[in-house]
């Protein structure tokens, strides 16, 4: 696992914290699972959105087939 560097106001670092300490928890792991919901969540969203975008959209390939290497082609 990496370590990060954050810059925090002295305010802001106590009360994390604070908060951490109540809920038997590192303000390490606080900011991980933090970031990591926010991640997950994003993803969730973009992926939900591709899909309802394809829902949408009435694609048409007037039965064209196209092979693996046409696919792959840059």
């Amino acid at each position: 696992m990496k370590n990060i560097t954050l810059a925090l106001d002295e305010e802001t670092l106590e009360a994390g914290r604070t908060y951490a300490s109540r809920h038997d928890t590192t303000l390490n792991a606080l900011v991980r699972e933090l970031l990591v919901r926010t991640v997950v969540a994003d993803r969730h969203a973009v992926v939900t959105e591709m899909f309802r975008l394809m829902d949408v959209q009435p694609g048409n390939s007037h039965g064209r087939g196209w092979t693996r290497e046409e696919l792959y082609v840059r």
